[in-house]
């Protein structure tokens, strides 16, 4: 994980480096955009869109870049709290092989006690018995023998038998039990001796695992340090590009403002036209939702309202295309420019049926229903905007009956 780890984070440095030197350069582009007074064509004005969509993909690119750089920190943040658990874990589990080892160590004392006092009684036990046999066979009056030939008759003879018979077991059991217990004692000895050997490896594996954990974390926190630098690269690149971005949009709408008198000649209805004859449900709505394709919150810039592909597109007021293009979000995408100050954009088409400069009246085809571009299936992304500035389309609909797709349930919209 960690080499992988590694790799991504040096793929995100050399886009976030690039980026950064794209974000500083584009400002310098400006002054090539300032035009004459009462110069404005729509060339000029496509040629600003243009260069938005790509600060627009830029920062998205970034955005995405950053995205990653956060994962990657979450990930080795995450490990890292997990190394550490795992090395609490085996500290607890060192200290408790080391209350084992001191257990097994004051059991084997006990045992070594145990065995020398054993020790003790058995050459005891058996110096008596020696003493007693040099005394009745060496310096005694009387023997095993004297006292079996001295009975008086053969009765007293068989008492005299078994009573050296018993006193010969009683030893002999005495040094049985003797020896039985000794060799008991070296074996429970050898034993928690051996108990102890293997808890003493065991801590040895868990010393070293211990250690092996903390190289990682020292590794980990190098990786986050690094991830935190970029992640700071990257959220610099980003706000260097929402500055073009928003100089560039600020260029628009100052061009569109010029463009907007040559647009007067188009006369715009007071009303807008539903951009789908028969089509009146609609399966997002303008704000804040789950982006179907990320499953992140985000804002939601327009409606959008399923319809078979091919479905023709209506303009929704009479005005002048100011772009027909297409990118990675919006797929095949018309924006109309009316004298009002709105403008109207048509999105995920599966093919444009005007172009940029052309003149088009209210309910003319301006594109057909496909799902190109971040789509999950057929449908019509609608925007309104007002001198640039993104409205809720809904707002201008207030007549129509319209429907919400929510949940596999089809509710009518309160509007």
């Amino acid at each position: 994980m960690k080499n992988a780890l590694k790799k991504r984070l040096a793929r995100c440095r050399k886009g976030l480096c690039l980026l950064l030197v794209l974000a500083c350069l584009l400002p310098m582009s400006g002054p090539a955009m300032v035009m004459e007074a009462g110069a404005v064509t729509q060339a000029e004005v496509n040629a600003l869109k243009k260069k938005s969509q790509g600060l627009s993909q830029q920062k998205k690119e970034l955005q995405s870049q950053l995205k990653t750089i956060q994962a990657n920190k979450s990930d080795a943040l995450d490990k890292k709290d997990n190394l550490e658990q795992q090395v609490d874990v085996i500290q607890e589990e060192i200290s408790n092989l080391q209350q084992q080892i001191s257990a097994y160590e004051g059991l084997i004392g006990q045992k070594a006690s145990e065995l020398a006092e054993t020790e003790a009684k058995e050459k005891e036990q058996y110096d008596l018995f020696c003493q007693r046999v040099r005394v009745m066979e060496e310096e005694g009056e009387t023997s095993y023998w004297s006292i079996l030939f001295g009975s008086s008759d053969f009765t007293d003879l068989l008492d005299n038998f078994m009573m050296v018979e018993e006193i010969i077991d009683y030893d002999n059991s005495i040094m049985e039990s003797l020896l039985a217990l000794q060799a008991q004692i070296e074996e429970e000895k050898s034993s928690l001796e051996a108990s102890r050997a293997e808890l003493e490896s065991a801590k040895k594996e868990q010393e070293a695992a211990r250690q092996e954990l903390k190289s990682q974390e020292a590794e980990i926190n190098k990786v986050i340090a690094d991830i935190q630098g970029q992640e700071q690269e990257a959220q610099a690149a980003i706000k260097a590009l929402e500055a073009a971005a928003s100089a560039m949009d600020a260029e628009i709408r100052k061009k569109e403002k010029e463009l907007a008198s040559q647009i007067a000649n188009v006369p715009s209805e007071s009303g807008f036209l539903w951009p789908l004859n028969g089509y009146n449900t609609l399966t997002s709505l303008f704000g804040s939702r789950i982006h179907p394709i990320t499953g992140k919150a985000n804002n939601h810039t327009g409606i959008d309202i399923p319809a078979p592909a091919g479905t023709a597109i209506l303009a929704s007021k009479s005005g002048v295309v100011i772009t027909s293009t297409r990118n990675r979000s919006y797929g095949n995408y018309v924006v109309v420019g009316h004298s009002d100050g709105t403008s109207t954009l048509y999105a995920h088409m599966s093919s444009r049926s005007v172009s940029q400069g052309q003149t088009v009246k209210q309910g003319q085809v301006v594109g057909r229903v496909g799902t190109t571009g971040s789509s999950t299936g057929n449908h019509l992304h609608f925007e309104v905007r007002v001198n640039g500035s993104r409205v809720d389309p809904v707002n201008y609909f207030k007549s129509k009956t319209l429907y919400v797709q929510s949940r596999g349930r089809k509710v009518q919209l309160k509007h």
